[in-house]
C-alpha cells in the first residue's frame, strides 16, 4: 500500500500570496509544499505594475519571477498541479489534478480569484475565437484589427492602453458614466487618439460564425447597436475562486 506523504502546512496556491506564505514559513523553518497551477496567479498576467515598492515600472512576469525567486532561494518546494478535492480536518487529506494523494496538519489556502465573466449564452463559443479574458496572453493575434475591452477599472484601462501598441482601434465599453481606477490611467485612455470610450453602455451579445465579428450594445452608440470588430477582452474585475472553499463548507460573506 502507497504511504501518503503528510505535510505540516500546505500552501494551496502560487500567486503573490502562496509564494509569501511561503516565504515565511521558509523563515520559521515550518516544512510546507506550495501546490499551484501557475506561479503568479492572475498577477502574471498584468502588462504594467507601477505602484509596488521599488519598482518604478514592472510587469506581472517580471516581478512573479522575483517572488518566485525569492521563495525557492529559501528552500520553498512548488509543485506545478492542481488541487481538485480536499476532505476536512483532523488532517486534511487533498487529491490533485495529476493523482497524487497528500495529508496535511494545516493547510492555506491561496487559491486568489479568476476573471469575472459576461454571463452571455455566446461567451463559451467565442472564447479563444475572438473572445478573451487577458489582453497580455492574446493581444497578439489582433494585430493591426479593431477590438474592444469591457470594463473601466485598472485592469480595463491598463488592457486598453497595451492594446493600442498592437490593434488599429480600441473601443473601451463601460457602463458606468465615467472610468473609475487610477486618474493616471483613466486619463491616458480618454486622451489616446486610438481609443474611444462608449460610457453607459453594456455588451448584451456577442455575434459572428465561427469568429466573433460583432458585439451588440444594450442601446445605441452613434446610432447603433451593434458594432463590428474582430476581438473582444473582458475585463470587469475577478471573483474569488470558490471550489475548495465549498469542499470545506468554510462561510463566506456576500462577495464570497
Amino acid at each position: 500500500m502507497e504511504t501518503i506523504k503528510k505535510y505540516p502546512l500546505l500552501i494551496i496556491g502560487a500567486g503573490p500570496a502562496g509564494l509569501t506564505a511561503s516565504i515565511y514559513a521558509s523563515r520559521y523553518t515550518l516544512p510546507h509544499l506550495v501546490i499551484g497551477e501557475a506561479p503568479g496567479g492572475l498577477m502574471f498576467e498584468a502588462h504594467h505594475i507601477c505602484n509596488f515598492p521599488t519598482e518604478k515600472e514592472i510587469t506581472g512576469a517580471e516581478i512573479t519571477a522575483k517572488i518566485q525567486q525569492q521563495a525557492e532561494s529559501l528552500g520553498a518546494p512548488l509543485l506545478i498541479d492542481q488541487v481538485t478535492r480536499i476532505s476536512s480536518p483532523p488532517d486534511f487529506q487533498i487529491t490533485t489534478r495529476q493523482g497524487k494523494k497528500l495529508l496535511a496538519e494545516n493547510i492555506i489556502l491561496a487559491t486568489g480569484t479568476q476573471h469575472r465573466q459576461l454571463g452571455l449564452p455566446e461567451e463559451k463559443k467565442f472564447l479563444g475565437r475572438g473572445l478573451s479574458y487577458c489582453a497580455t496572453c492574446d493581444a497578439p493575434f489582433y494585430q493591426g484589427q479593431t477590438v474592444a475591452v469591457i470594463g473601466g477599472g485598472d485592469s480595463a484601462n491598463t488592457a486598453s492602453l497595451y492594446l493600442t501598441k498592437i490593434a488599429k482601434k480600441v473601443y473601451q465599453i463601460h457602463r458606468r458614466s465615467q472610468l473609475t481606477g487610477e486618474r493616471a490611467w483613466a486619463n491616458q485612455v480618454i486622451n489616446h487618439p486610438q481609443i474611444e470610450v462608449i460610457n453607459e453602455r453594456e455588451v448584451i451579445a456577442l455575434e459572428g460564425e465561427n469568429r466573433l465579428q460583432a458585439i451588440v450594445l444594450n442601446q445605441p452608440y452613434q446610432g447603433k447597436e451593434r458594432i463590428p470588430l474582430q476581438g473582444v477582452f473582458v475585463e470587469i474585475g475577478a471573483i474569488p475562486r470558490q471550489d475548495l472553499v465549498i469542499q470545506l463548507r468554510l462561510e463566506t460573506d456576500a462577495q464570497g
